[in-house]
């Protein structure tokens, strides 16, 4: 039996490159490695409504389909090195697998606000299962929270813990509460609303570290003041988990850098052919915003990418002659992404901070409402409170014409 195509990654990713696989025709053995022990499970409800409740697995799980039944899962595995031009992978208990071809579904991990703060009881950053369960242990009535990061897993965990009756604090070091994505006149409403329920803001600073010796007492800020709190959640950001890479021959400077095949590039800028990069991990080229390859960490585009990379690695395999043909197509996946905080639910397509002008489409400000997001002429975002149909009608007009090139957002 010839070498399996390995998986490394057990995530959204990972599970969609599998059933994309065997979608696509490819019949072979496949190897499903995750470093956590939980079969792959949905990862946006464990901010909003999942920490509100009981977290389960059986809350988040994805369904396993039949067509991929005989797929081998090494679940609490994780990953230590890599031999690209050897085509193995090494775990940290020292085995060696060797694949046919790879695919790179690790995603990201939590920036910390320093090594300190990961040993401090009371501190948390949000990313899995576990991270929630012992979360939402915390999460109690009279607790004063404080959140270090003012985007969407910040406003999120904010809403959550305010519903569960604890004291929240946000701190942001923009003006306002997700400027980047939604503008300011939508983040304007959104900060409102959580005000309205008790939420305070602490914006345009930073939290610079967390007081205590073992346990959080309180985070001083840049500026020099205080805030008490018994629970400190950081969502500051991410991190590309490529290290296990280190030593082979690409680029893993702000993602693994692809084509848009999903085939990781070398230095030189040519492609491995048995190597591919999916989900939140990669850094490739929409036809939407022009050739240079982005990192797009939105909902939809680990199961974009998984779908495009399993098609080309199943006619290669097969020695398909249509390859060349597939490779040629236009990569143009729509990113989107979804928020419930309270009872507002906020619904986009596009990328809207890439706007220099915002136009408010439908509706009322304060009320359910529909912004769209431009540059020139071009629509490049949507994105709606409430109004659902009405989000949906200008999805497609976020990808008609043309394209424009990722860069540093407008204001």
């Amino acid at each position: 039996m010839s070498p399996p195509v390995v998986i490394v990654g057990a995530s959204l990713g990972g599970l969609r490159s599998a059933e994309a696989l065997r979608r696509c025709g490819y019949a072979g053995p496949i190897t499903v490695f995750g470093d956590e022990p939980h079969a792959p499970y949905n990862r946006p409800p464990l901010s909003k409504d999942v920490l509100g409740g009981e977290v389960t697995h059986a809350a988040v799980a994805f369904p396993q389909r039949a067509a991929t039944s005989d797929v081998e899962w090494r679940l609490g595995t994780r990953i230590r090195s890599a031999d690209l031009e050897q085509r193995s992978i090494r775990t940290t208990d020292g085995e060696e697998v060797r694949y046919r071809a790879l695919v790179v579904a690790t995603g990201l991990r939590p920036k910390r606000l320093s090594p300190r703060t990961a040993t401090l009881a009371g501190a948390f950053a949000l990313r899995t299962l576990d991270d929630a369960a012992a979360l939402r242990n915390a999460l109690h009535p009279g607790v004063q929270v404080v959140i270090a990061g003012s985007g969407f897993v910040g406003c999120e965990v904010a809403a959550t813990a305010r519903q569960l009756g604890c004291e929240v604090t946000v701190v942001g070091s923009a003006e306002l509460p997700m400027l980047g994505p939604l503008g300011s006149a939508l983040a304007e409403d959104v900060m409102r609303r959580h005000v309205e329920r008790g939420v305070r803001f602490r914006m345009g600073t930073h939290v610079a570290e967390a007081l205590g010796q073992e346990a959080v007492e309180g985070v001083r800020l840049a500026d020099g003041s205080e805030v008490a709190c018994q629970v400190l959640v950081e969502a500051i950001g991410s991190l590309h988990n490529t290290e296990w890479l280190d030593g082979n021959d690409v680029n893993a400077a702000q993602g693994l850098r692809t084509d848009s095949a999903m085939r990781v590039l070398r230095a030189d800028g040519s492609s491995w052919r048995d190597v591919f990069a999916v989900g939140d991990v990669a850094r490739f080229p929409n036809a939407i915003y022009g050739d240079e390859p982005a990192s797009i960490e939105h909902w939809n585009i680990p199961t974009e990418t998984a779908k495009r990379a399993s098609r080309i690695l199943a006619l290669q395999l097969a020695e398909d002659p249509r390859l060349d043909a597939a490779i040629a197509e236009r990569f143009a996946p729509v990113p989107s992404f979804w928020s419930d905080q309270y009872d507002m639910s906020l619904l986009a397509y596009g990328l809207p901070a890439l706007a220099d002008r915002v136009e408010l489409l439908a509706g009322k400000a304060g009320g359910d409402c529909v912004y769209g997001y431009f540059v020139g002429d071009r629509m490049v975002g949507v994105c709606g409170i409430g109004m659902r149909s009405e989000v949906l009608k200008h999805r497609d007009e976020v990808s008609r014409y043309g394209h424009v090139p990722i860069g540093e957002p407008a204001r």
